[in-house]
């Protein structure tokens, strides 16, 4: 390590080869180390239990062709999507013909084409939001994982517990609806075989297997939103754990500027991939019910039963990024009202002692101005200005530490935070609105197609 701070050209002649994810803005104590071969057993043995937990991920990633940090990764990721995605279930239900007597019933081709639509324009929202938020940030700013130093070895066995536990879910959604879709496709074949069995197994094969990665790619960019949203719960649950450790006022504005001003980054790099999932799921829905209720027929597992799998993968996608969104959201809200507790108990214990004049201290003055060089950059979002303005002074001295606890519980009940869409935050009320939108969306539909028919 001395060597290489003796000369630091060393680096820059020959740069540690890493995978792009981890690359982009890993951590700098491990990059600025030399690639030594000798030395590369050692620093494998060094490597912590988040860091093998994030390149996990990454592999994982890099699978489903998120990882776009290069022109060959680009095209690679973009062409699998379009033959595996597109191509394949397209020529599949068009081409293959049906050598069955009867079964125009249940050869619904305009049925299918109408799923694998949404299906494939929900996979490219996802893998065109990630990619590119992941080539900029890089893994380990995109989570969000290395934003206080001190913090990393207090924090990481729950950054990890929460990581397994998302890739958890990802995997038992998937499961479940791949083995939906498996059984409808068999019963599919049973009722309506080819002209050889053969032809069977192999459309089979084709559907399922395409099928598998959109859903893939769809249910994994919702599960990545959900995993950025409950890191940041665990940050709020420790900020709820230092009210009752710490009792400096600043140290609490500290944090809450902080943790508010990640939740705006969030916000802002969500916001477009959360509307346009929101708008692509409920065209679909729309379309769906149109289609079943327009349909003079019956419908059945057969004809129908594709509907149903679609409609599960959208909606389960749409109520994980809208659980985590709330939930992040209601968990910031609820710090006022832990910070009001902590103050009435403060209140109600402190003695005339604890009300003397507290100067400012040295340590508090080098916070502030950490924070004000916190938000020396804030174009990424459209929040960070309203969190800045009124902050770049210290408290007068004079204030006493009522008055400071009663002006920081005002500060948290005036700025409760969340993730936001374009302004509107995402809890309990815009879940009533959409609730009522769908419902409305509905009831058209339902009175379009069967009062009037």
């Amino acid at each position: 390590m001395l060597r290489v701070m003796a000369n630091p050209h060393v680096r820059s002649e020959e740069p540690p080869a890493q995978t792009p994810l981890l690359d982009s803005n890993s951590n700098q104590n491990r990059t600025q180390e030399e690639k030594d071969p000798l030395q590369e057993p050692e620093q494998e043995s060094q490597e912590t239990p988040l860091d093998q937990t994030l390149r996990r991920l990454e592999k994982f990633l890099t699978s489903l062709g998120f990882n776009q940090s290069s022109v060959l990764g680009f095209l690679l990721s973009w062409t699998a999507f379009i033959v595996v995605g597109v191509v394949v279930p397209v020529l599949v239900l068009v081409l293959v013909p049906s050598d069955c007597s009867g079964c125009e019933k249940y050869q619904i081709k305009d049925f299918e084409l109408c799923i694998v639509v949404p299906q494939a324009c929900l996979a490219a929202i996802s893998l065109l939001c990630f990619s590119f938020n992941l080539r900029k940030y890089g893994l380990r700013r995109f989570l969000f994982v290395d934003r206080y130093s001190g913090q990393m070895a207090r924090l990481r066995d729950r950054y990890i517990k929460q990581i397994s536990g998302s890739l958890r879910l990802l995997a038992i959604w998937v499961f479940l609806c791949f083995i939906l879709k498996t059984a409808r496709e068999v019963i599919h074949i049973i009722y309506v075989h080819q002209e050889s069995w053969w032809v069977s197994l192999a459309t089979l094969l084709a559907l399922v297997t395409s099928w598998t990665y959109v859903s893939t790619i769809s249910l994994s960019a919702s599960i990545l939103f959900h995993l950025v949203c409950n890191l940041q719960v665990i940050h709020f649950d420790d900020y709820g754990k230092l009210l009752e450790s710490e009792s400096n006022v600043f140290i609490f504005m500290e944090e809450h500027i902080r943790l508010r001003y990640y939740l705006s980054k969030i916000s802002h790099r969500f916001r477009i991939f959360l509307v346009l999932e929101f708008l692509v799921v409920t065209a679909s829905q729309f379309i769906t019910l149109l289609q079943i209720t327009e349909y003079g027929s019956m419908i059945t597992i057969i004809n129908g039963g594709d509907f149903a799998v679609s409609t599960i993968v959208q909606v389960v996608g749409v109520i994980i990024c809208l659980h985590a969104a709330t939930k992040i959201s209601h968990r910031a809200q609820a710090i006022a009202s832990l910070a009001s507790r902590w103050h009435a108990l403060v209140t109600s214990a402190s003695t005339d002692a604890s009300q003397q004049r507290i100067p400012p201290s040295l340590g508090n003055l080098e916070a502030a101005n950490q924070v004000n060089l916190l938000y020396r950059n804030y174009s990424e979002s459209d929040l960070e200005s309203l969190d800045s303005v009124g902050l770049t002074t210290q408290p007068p001295s004079h204030a006493s530490s009522y008055h400071k606890r009663q002006a920081f519980v005002m500060y948290l009940q005036s700025n409760p935070g969340g993730i936001t869409i374009f302004g509107w935050t995402v809890d309990r009320t815009l879940i009533n609105t959409i609730f009522f939108i769908e419902l409305s969306l509905v009831t058209l539909v339902l009175g379009k197609t069967i009062i009037f028919n």
